[in-house]
């Protein structure tokens, strides 16, 4: 996997960081991904910047998503894989009360700007026949009372399975990483019985570690449940 190359969306924090701290333990080349520049320059100093290449994505925006692959283009000459894990919650009141403006810009980011990331990087995955993974949730696989976040991660889940038919015979593989709760930065607590970040990260590597004749179509994975007294 040493020339193996990584792109990761949303990945200045949370799951995006912690797969970055993963692949690069399994020798990937990283082209990191997202709004807050100084902390993936912090992480690419982490890491090893001779391997990192770092650049500043509006994931709602095509014309930032291109310049993105033609830079990871023109560093390492080839993308392999991308994780398109760029993400953001919603506002709380349900469909009756919540903040109109955040439903928005949720949506944009978790639907719109998943759908130009397969669609900037597919030209570079095809020549690879490469691997597209995607960060959905459990949410997007249960019924939520009043959640427009849930809502855009079935989305999410119907892009993983839309986008998997019509690459069928191409060579590339597609997977749907669908965490329950996780322990990231998205929380201003930390929520109770939740995975950690390393926790995803490990299964996206899970996935992009198989032979290519393994396609891991779903990875649904959800914190073990506490013990009753």
């Amino acid at each position: 996997m040493r020339d193996r190359v990584l792109l990761i969306t949303g990945a200045s924090s949370g799951i995006g960081a912690a797969t970055a701290r993963a692949a690069s333990r399994a020798n990937y080349k990283l082209v990191l991904a997202a709004r807050t520049e100084a902390k993936l320059e912090a992480l690419a100093r982490e890491l090893g910047p001779e391997n990192v290449h770092t650049v500043r994505v509006d994931v709602t925006d095509m014309a930032d998503q291109q310049a993105m692959v033609e830079q990871a283009l023109e560093r390492f000459g080839r993308i392999d894989a991308v994780f398109a894990n760029a993400g953001r919650g919603g506002s709380p009141g349900g469909f009756s009360g919540a903040d109109h403006q955040a439903w928005r810009d949720m949506i944009l980011t978790n639907v719109y700007g998943v759908g130009l990331t397969v669609q900037a990087t597919l030209p570079a995955l095809r020549r690879s026949r490469g691997h597209v993974l995607l960060t959905g949730s459990a949410a997007g696989r249960a019924t939520i009372p009043g959640s427009m976040y849930s809502a855009t991660k079935w989305a999410v889940t119907g892009i993983g399975y839309n986008l998997r038919e019509e690459l069928r015979g191409s060579g590339i593989r597609v997977t749907l990483i669908e965490p329950g709760m996780v322990d990231t930065p998205f929380f201003d607590e930390a929520p109770e019985h939740a995975l950690e970040d390393r926790d995803v990260a490990n299964a996206v590597l899970y996935a992009l570690g198989q032979p290519a004749h393994v396609d891991v179509n779903e990875i649904l994975v959800r914190p073990t449940p506490p013990e009753s007294d």
